[in-house]
Formats: C-alpha cells, structure tokens, sequence
C-alpha cells in the first residue's frame, strides 16, 4: 500500500480558510463529500463567540456561490446532510439540509453560478415535532422524530414511546422539488437511529434509550412492508409483515415477543455505519468488529487491537470495495471483508482525518487532514516477487487463536509477533513446509532442512488432500451450470468427512451450519457416509462410524456459543436432515446414539450429551422448529418419546395417545413398556386404571389389561383409584342409566377377584413351608420312659390344626 498526498488543499475554494479551520482545532462534527467527489461539506459545531455553521467547500477552486449556513443557539440544528440523485436527470444531483424542527432546504449546485437554494420544504406536519434522525433511502426521506406529549407524563415508560419513524417521498424533477404524502413507518416507539441501504433501513436503539429496547434492532424492508427483529448476540431472527396502518405499532409488533426479548443481554454499540454491500457495520465497545446482514444474521469481520474503546474515541469506518477501512487512534486497518484477514495496517502521522469519496476508484482511499488530502492505493505484486499464499496466512492466524486461548498473559498475541518471536517455532515450519510445497511446481523448490523434510514427508498426504479440494474447489467456480451439482456433492462430503476429524469448535459449526443450509442433499448423503448409515438384513438401521466421529456428532457447546445467528450443533442438524429426506430413519437413528451413550458415558455424567439434554428431547426440538406440522409429525413424536425407553418418554407418549384416542395402540405400548421396571408398570397400570373409571373406551381391552395389576397393589388401592377419578355428574345418580356408560361392579369384578386370590406378600415369605410335603411338619422324636408310659398313653393328642395361612399356625402352640 502506497500513501500519496493529492492535495494541500490549495485547488480548493477557500481553501486557506479550510486549512486555517483544521488547524486551528475546529474539529468538524461531520464530514461529507458529494457523489462526484468535487465538493466537501462540513458540519461545524465551534465553541463560543464564534457560531456552530454548515460550510460548502468546492474543488479545484469551481467559480460561484458558496454556501455557508449558521445558526444561534438554541435555535434548532441541523441533524442530517443528504446527497440525493435525481431520477430524471442523468448524474444531477441535490443536497437536502433538514434541520431538527423539520424544516428542509434544497440545494442545487450549478457550474459558473454555484449553490442555488431550490425550496424550502416542512417535512413533519406536526408544529411540535422533533426530528432526531434523517436518512435517504431510494427517492425518500425516512427520519425519527420525537412527539413530545400534550400533557406532562410522570409515568416514564410511556414517555419513553413519544417517537416515530416515518417516510416521504422527495421527487426532483424538471419543476422543481415535491414532497409526497407522510407515511408512518412505526409510532409510539423509542428513539432510533435510522440508517439506509440502498434496499432496506435500519433502526439502531439511541444510547440514551430505554433499557428494554435496547436489546435488538429492527430491519425495516420497504418493498415488502416488513419489519426484522434481531438480536444478534442471542442469535434471535423474528419477521412480521405490517398489513395495515394499524399494526406499525411498536407494542404490537413486538408482540409475542417481549418475554424471550426481555432475558436478552443489551446490545454492545459503539460506532455503526452502513458498508457499500447493504450491511450495517457494528463495533462493539470491545473492539470487535462485525457486519449486521439484511436478513438479520451477524458476522464476525475484526478484532482491534487497541481494547476496549471509550464512550468518546471516534472510530471512522467505511469500505472500498472488499476492504474495510477503520481507523482508530491515529491507527488505518485494511480488512478483508470476506476473510476478515488484516490486508495493511498503518500509523498514520495526522491526529484527525476523515474518509472522503474515491469517485471511480475502488482500489484507492482518501482521507481528508489538516495538511490536504492523502490517498491509500492498494500496490500490486510485482512479477518477481512471490506473496505468502493464504494458507500460509492461516496457519499463522490459527496459531495465535491456539496460543492465545492456552495462554496465561494479557497481552494480545499477533500474526506479527508470532513470525518476529521466534518462541513457537511450529507455526514458522509448518509454514517454510507449505511455501516450498505450494510452489514446487511454479519455479524450483528451495531446499529444506532435514528436520522440515521428516516433516514434509509426513504431512505429504495431507498436502495432497488439500491441493485436490482446492482443485475441485475452482472445478466448481469454473465448471458450467451443468457439472455444478456434481462437483458440489463431491466438495461438501470432502468438507464434512474433514469436520469431523477436526476439532468441533464454534468456527467449524458455523461452517457445517452454512453448508447444510446452503447444500441440504448433498450435507445429507455426505452424512450418511461419514456415519456408514445403512439397513441391515432386518431392517434395522446400524452404523459404523468410529468413536472419534460419534463424539463429534454427540458434542453439545455451550449455551453462549449455540444460537449465533440460529446456529445449532451437528446432532440437531443431522436429525433435520432425517427429517427432510428420511424421516421413518430418525427414531433409530436416535436409539442408535443412546446406544453408543450408555457404552461411552456414565448414567448421568455431565461430560456426556446427555448430561444436559437427553438426545430424544433435542430430537423432537428439531421436529417443534418445522414450518407445518402434520399427522406425520404426531407420529413421529411419538416414536421419538418411545425409542428413548425412558419412563417419563413412555408416559408423555401413553397420555399423547389416550388424547388421540387410539386405544389399541396404547394397550400395545402399556404391555410392551411395564415389563422395563416396576416403577413404570405401577404408573402405567393407574394410568390406564384410571381412564377405564372415566369412560368405556378401554373395555374391549380388560383382558390385555388386568394381567398388568402390579403386585403390591391391593383392591382396596384398586378401589380408591377408580372412585378418585370417577367422573362428576351434574344430575343425582340413579341405579340404572340408560346412556350404559356407566362403570358396574361387574367390570371391575375379574380384577377384584385376580387380586384377592393372588398370594399376598407375607404368603411368599412363607412360600418354602407352605410348599412342605407334610403339612403341619412332623413332631420330633421323643425319647420314651417306661414309668409313664401309661399316664402318655392316656393324654388325648391334639387334633392335627388345618390352616391355610401362616399367622394361624405361629398362633397354635402345638406345632
């Protein structure tokens, strides 16, 4: 990057007085340059006695008159300067002064006459109205304005609400200017700042503005008359078409969504701006730098380097083409947008400079300064040399990620430091080994070390790998639209097998995210592979992937890091797969991971997947996220419930079909799932008990079902049950009913009668004597004495006791 002075500011008219003003630290508040580059106008809001002024300053020194607004404190300010182009001449354009009271001005610009004030035009209709902020979208003016209350509200939430945004269409024509009628865009909301894409408008929350709401943005699209609400840090996307005037309120657009809202953190702005490609860029107070994307999804871009930024320390941002162009305390950073790769940074010897337009070149920058203007351009590569390819440029970048998070120290490691250190010498090797392997065929290979060469070698299958991908990766950009789809399915199974033997860290989730969106079928049959899915001679589905690939599939990040901009973990995105392409697989798919869980992980362990969530709940939040929901979607709930065999699964799944009313069916599950646990066949028995009490649906079934009466219940327990849940009749009842739904002694009779000759528990502790060949045992033998042998033959024995339970026979004290 080359740095050239194009101007001292001397081919401008005035242009001492502009220099004298930069000088002498009369900072300009704001600074625009016209669509043609030839005029720069600055907003100056100097310090007492001299007056705050919108000044006009012409390039090579253009004759005519100058324009030059002032104004006295506190009369009203002007709060925006718009260039509008005009529709109906070609390259004509006219400068919109609106002051805060509404009031706007239009100015024309015309060679050897200068600025001529074309009209004066009232853009609120309301005498009390406050603009707070202007914007120009297309051919009309889109503004904030404040409304303040007629009466004076203590209550300091509705005072919060007394703006609105609202749009008129300015039409420049040959006749001069007309504004169109006053359309509002959103009343009875809080203070915004409203910033315009060439297609859309967005709604940034004023620093001053209610806590509340300040916790997402809105995205205003005007074709479609719809409104986004995001709150990027959480990852929430909400759209909502206004069909009518009467649903642009704010309460009533947020409704539905004011509780998940309200949990969210406040939004961390400090410096947004609207980049050339439609997106609005954010920099947080932390120095991260980031792009807001129409749809409402975020994007990471930049780090800086300088820290957390104060509430005060401008940060000037604009892009040029590709780069993104920051400059912060004396500091210009060129960022690659699409890589968020730092391109040239570059200390810059002016304290205050300010972006200006480059009219017709994309690959150079001017800054405006208080010694002229200097311009940025991007220098080529000259043939002899030999940049650094970009995977030597990643490997770096990478490296610094790795350390940084393994180190104990504050301080910020760079791509700079990291080649100048020489501490980490991996990084320096492994990027010696790929330059001389990437450019072996382009001139001849300087020679390596021996230890780079051990290396090489080891490493020269992976290398192969790569250059094949980067191979088939042109293939597709080159390919006609024809071989696309081919070349796409063989990139995205290359790209998913190497996820899943990389690390599972948030980059590569997003990255799988963004592939399974973009490339459904082909992430689909790539998964398939990777998992060696199949069915087996049964019918069964099985799987043979190795326990690395398991893992990754079964890893659940951290809640901070799930939900960027709706990105959800492999495992939800694979059971959204089965959904769209083999729905019947998913329940086995499900029991398939439960498998390998209870092999690899403790019951319960908070290092296993299902130490948070159960897999069969993250399962069915992927089915509760599906657009339309059918019959299918019930039953696939609940082989969902049932594959999990868990006992609050099985319940869930029994009530869900007593609700359907398919009675077979639930007979069916109630015998197939009481033989797990005693436990379950208790809750599972009562369950059932108790809807038998409450209708005659379950009566064709009571054979199927009395054989399940647990053990330990006994018919006082059966009783008690069925009376709970008898259902209440508003009319006295009578013996006999003529509608013959009623429950009768002689339904519940078979069971009665199964539980009263069951053996109870204490027959089963005695179940070993009650078996005995002789009942009641036989008495020991007894050793004889003749002297009383006649006084024992005359004692009558005791009659032999014929009981039939236990506790008779402890009671008789003969045996």
């Amino acid at each position: 990057m080359k740095l050239r002075q194009v101007s001292d500011l001397s081919d401008f008219s005035r242009g001492h007085w502009l220099r004298e003003l930069l000088c002498r630290g009369e900072e300009p508040s704001h600074v625009q340059s016209s669509p043609d580059g030839q005029h720069v106008l600055l907003l100056l809001k100097s310090r007492p006695p001299a007056l705050p002024r919108v000044v006009a300053f012409q390039r090579h020194s253009i004759a005519g008159a100058d324009l030059e607004r002032s104004w006295q404190p506190p009369q009203p300010a002007p709060v925006g300067l718009l260039f509008l182009q005009s529709p109906v001449v070609p390259d004509s354009w006219v400068l919109a002064v609106v002051w805060e009271h509404g009031r706007t001005e239009v100015w024309h610009f015309v060679v050897a006459v200068g600025w001529q004030l074309l009209q004066t035009l009232e853009l609120c209709q309301g005498a009390r109205a406050r603009v707070v902020s202007v914007c120009s979208q297309g051919a009309s003016l889109v503004w904030c304005e404040e409304r303040p209350p007629l009466g004076a509200h203590s209550d300091v939430s509705k005072c919060a609400f007394r703006f609105c945004v609202c749009a008129r269409a300015l039409e420049l024509g040959e006749q001069g200017v007309r504004l169109g009628t006053a359309r509002i865009v959103l009343h009875n909301s809080p203070e915004y700042q409203v910033l315009a894409s060439p297609q859309h408008v967005f709604l940034v929350p004023a620093a001053a503005g209610f806590t509340t709401t300040s916790k997402f943005l809105l995205i205003w699209h005007p074709e479609n008359a719809e409104f986004t609400i995001t709150a990027p840090s959480a990852g929430f996307i909400h759209s909502k078409v206004l069909r009518s005037s009467s649903e642009s309120d704010f309460k009533k657009l947020l409704l539905g969504s004011v509780g998940l809202l309200s949990g969210f953190a406040p939004l961390d702005i400090h410096t947004s701006t609207v980049s050339n490609s439609g997106g609005l860029l954010l920099v947080s107070t932390k120095g991260s730098v980031s792009i807001l994307e129409p749809d409402g999804t975020q994007r990471h871009i930049f780090d800086l380097e300088s820290g957390p930024l104060a509430q005060g320390s401008p940060v000037q941002l604009k892009t040029f083409g590709s780069i993104l162009a920051c400059v912060l305390a004396g500091v210009l950073y060129l960022v690659d947008q699409n890589s968020g790769r730092l391109v040239e940074k570059e200390v810059l010897s002016m304290k205050e400079v300010h972006f200006l337009e480059s009219q017709g070149e994309e690959d150079s920058i001017q800054l405006l300064s208080q010694s002229g203007i200097y311009s940025f351009t991007f220098s080529k590569p000259e043939d002899n040399s030999r940049p650094e390819p970009c995977l030597v440029e990643m490997v770096f970048e990478e490296a610094c990620r790795y350390y940084q998070r393994r180190s104990l120290s504050s301080s910020k490691l760079t791509v700079e430091k990291l080649k100048k250190g020489g501490t980490f010498q991996a990084p320096v090797v492994l990027a010696a080994i790929l330059q001389h392997s990437l450019h072996q065929k382009q001139k001849p290979a300087r020679s390596l070390q021996d230890s780079y060469s051990k290396l090489l070698s080891t490493v020269s299958l992976e290398l192969q790998s790569y250059r094949s991908l980067e191979l088939l990766k042109t293939c597709v950009v080159c390919a006609p639209e024809s071989e696309v789809e081919s070349y796409c399915k063989e990139l995205v199974e290359q790209e998913v097998s190497r996820i899943l033997q990389s690390d599972m860290d948030k980059d590569n989730l997003a990255y799988l995210n963004s592939v399974f969106a973009s490339f459904p079928r082909a992430a689909w049959k790539a998964t398939r592979s990777c998992l060696q899915l199949q069915q087996n001679g049964d019918g069964l589905l099985v799987a043979r992937a190795t326990p690395e690939v398991w893992k990754k599939v079964l890893c659940q990040p951290q809640l901070e890091e799930v939900g960027q901009n709706g990105m959800v973990p492999l495992f939800e995105l694979i059971c959204a797969s089965f959904l769209r392409f083999k729905p019947k697989w998913l329940p086995s798919f499900v029991e398939l991971t439960q498998q390998y869980v209870s092999s690899s992980w403790l019951y319960g362990s908070k290092e296993g997947p299902e130490g948070r969530v159960p897999l069969y709940k993250r399962a069915l939040g992927v089915l509760a996220r599906k657009n339309k929901h059918g019959e299918a979607d019930e039953e696939m709930e609940l082989e969902l419930l049932l594959c999990s065999k868990r006992p609050k699964a099985v319940l869930q799944a029994l009530h869900l079909l007593i609700h359907l009313k398919q009675w077979q069916r639930v007979v069916e599950v109630a015998e197939k799932f009481s033989k797990l646990s005693p436990l379950l066949n208790k809750e599972i028995f009562i369950t059932l008990l108790a809807e038998f009490a409450q209708h005659r649906e379950l009566d064709p079934y009571l054979d199927r079902l009395w054989p399940l009466c647990p053990a330990e219940l006994t018919a006082s327990d059966i009783l008690t049950t069925v009376l709970q849940h008898l259902p209440h009749s508003q009319e006295d009842p009578v013996p006999f009913s003529s509608e013959g739904n009623q429950l009768t002694v002689g339904l519940l009779k078979p069971l009665l009668q199964r539980v009263v000759q069951r053996p109870s528990v204490q027959d089963e502790m005695y179940s070993d004597a009650l078996q005995s060949s002789t009942f009641p045992p036989p008495t020991p033998p007894r050793e004889h004495k003749i002297p009383s042998k006649a006084v024992a033959d005359d004692v009558p024995q005791p009659p032999i006791a014929r009981t039939s339970s236990p506790s008779a026979l402890l009671q008789d004290d003969s045996v």
